[in-house]
């Protein structure tokens, strides 16, 4: 393929940062993914919005707090201007993480971050962005239900659709899609609060489990049965009384 033809194609990204350091870090990283161009750099709030309108990038990796400007408010300016953007906050700061997934931030990195956790990011960026794919017009759903995940270092958004079960494993709350897994601190109470009471239900004191997702019921012992799914090689439990109800509702 052709130079110019895949800088068109190339997923554009801005730095916004006021540690040339870690803009100098992410660019050596993202410079090495063939699917991305950096094509700006910024070392302070005031200029960063001028460059994505000059720019037009679908990724921002962007600092939360530079010389005392919050870059939260840079955010919320970008995500008014392009819905679409994929806004990655990298920063030292992790007790902004609450405020930063308010305005849909796709990351949330906690300096010091290393490569393999950047390039996760940038993996999961291409996979679900295409521009070539996305139709003149068309921007991508923010209203959507999604939990945030967060774990020690990063936190992650989840789409309460894609998830099939939740479950306790070894101290921790294992969060379970057809694709891929999330470990959280957060207790199953916390989390069954969040969830829609009718997609989801408390099956078992150790498990949730998506009702959309059950492939089969099977009886497992006198009080007990095993809960199978589509697409996903785990079982859960239920409880006889959650069978009894999960079977009124279909009645």
């Amino acid at each position: 393929m052709p130079a110019k033809e895949r800088e068109e194609l190339a997923i554009k990204v801005i730095l916004i940062d006021d540690e040339p350091g870690i803009r100098l870090l992410l660019r050596k990283i993202i410079e090495k993914q063939p699917d991305f161009e950096i094509v700006g750099e910024s070392d302070n709030l005031a200029d960063a919005v001028t460059l994505f309108n000059r720019k037009q990038p679908e990724v921002v990796f962007l600092d939360v707090e530079m010389n005392g400007t919050s870059g939260i408010d840079c955010a919320k300016i970008i995500a008014d201007l392009n819905p679409k953007t994929k806004i990655i906050f990298a920063t030292a700061h992790d007790e902004y993480m609450p405020q930063a997934f308010e305005v849909y931030a796709f990351d949330y990195l906690v300096k010091p971050f290393d490569v393999e956790r950047v390039n996760r990011t940038l993996n999961r960026i291409k996979s679900g962005l295409n521009p070539q794919e996305i139709p003149a017009g068309v921007q991508r759903e923010r209203g959507s239900e999604r939990l945030l995940i967060k774990g020690k270092e990063s936190a992650s958004f989840v789409e309460t659709a894609d998830i099939v079960l939740i479950q306790r494993e070894e101290g921790n709350t294992v969060i379970y899609t057809t694709t891929d897994n999330y470990v959280t601190s957060a207790a199953l109470s916390e989390l069954e609060a969040r969830l829609d009471p009718i997609q989801f239900m408390r099956s078992h004191k150790s498990y949730i489990i998506n009702v959309s997702k059950i492939k089969r019921i099977e009886p497992y012992g006198r009080w007990t049965y095993i809960v199978l799914f589509k697409d996903l090689k785990k079982d859960a439990l239920i409880t006889t009384e959650k069978y009894e109800e999960l079977k009124r509702r279909y009645d």
